[in-house]
């Protein structure tokens, strides 16, 4: 990465971002069809349809920089991507493998939330108000995803019963 000036680590930061959307784009139909809970197939189904919401709106960001998103790979996202494809393939209680799921998808987002919040900020100090108030938006819709996930876990499927095996030993 060239760290000559925050120009260019705000460009390296989206080429990752878009890379992170991408590899999101490809992986989350198995995590939909693993899924178990209506409402967990749901929020992975319209967090896709975000993420690839997200894809376009960092394309036409980097676009606006004369930028090719080349060929950088976001192998933070890569890692993540990774472990949640081990609970994807994981066999057990349908309702713990949504909680793991979960669980995954969390990690997914606050990856998503901590690189659009530090893209958001280069872009305001850069001077480039327009992008920071579309990196605002995408990271608002990130944290909402979140919280979604939050609620579903935290709502239900964490007060099921899940541990009284675990309780009771």
């Amino acid at each position: 990465m060239d760290l000559t000036s925050l120009h260019t680590v705000y460009v390296h930061h989206l080429k990752d971002l878009y890379s992170a959307e991408k590899q999101i784009i490809e992986a989350a139909p198995a995590m939909i069809d693993a899924a178990s809970s209506q409402e967990v197939k749901d929020a992975f189904a319209d967090h896709l349809e975000e993420s690839k919401s997200h894809l376009e709106r960092v394309h036409a960001l980097l676009q606006a920089l004369e930028v090719n998103p080349g060929n950088t790979k976001c192998e933070a996202m890569e890692g993540i991507i990774k472990e949640g494809s081990n609970v994807v393939n994981s066999t057990g209680d349908a309702d713990v493998k949504d909680v793991a799921l979960i669980a995954a998808a969390q990690r997914v987002e606050h990856y998503e939330i901590t690189g659009y919040g530090t893209a958001r900020a280069f872009a305001a100090t850069l001077g480039y108000s327009e992008a920071a108030s579309e990196l605002q938006l995408i990271l608002n819709d990130e944290y909402d995803a979140d919280g979604r996930l939050d609620k579903i876990a935290e709502g239900g499927l964490l007060k099921m019963g899940l541990n009284q095996e675990a309780v009771s030993s």
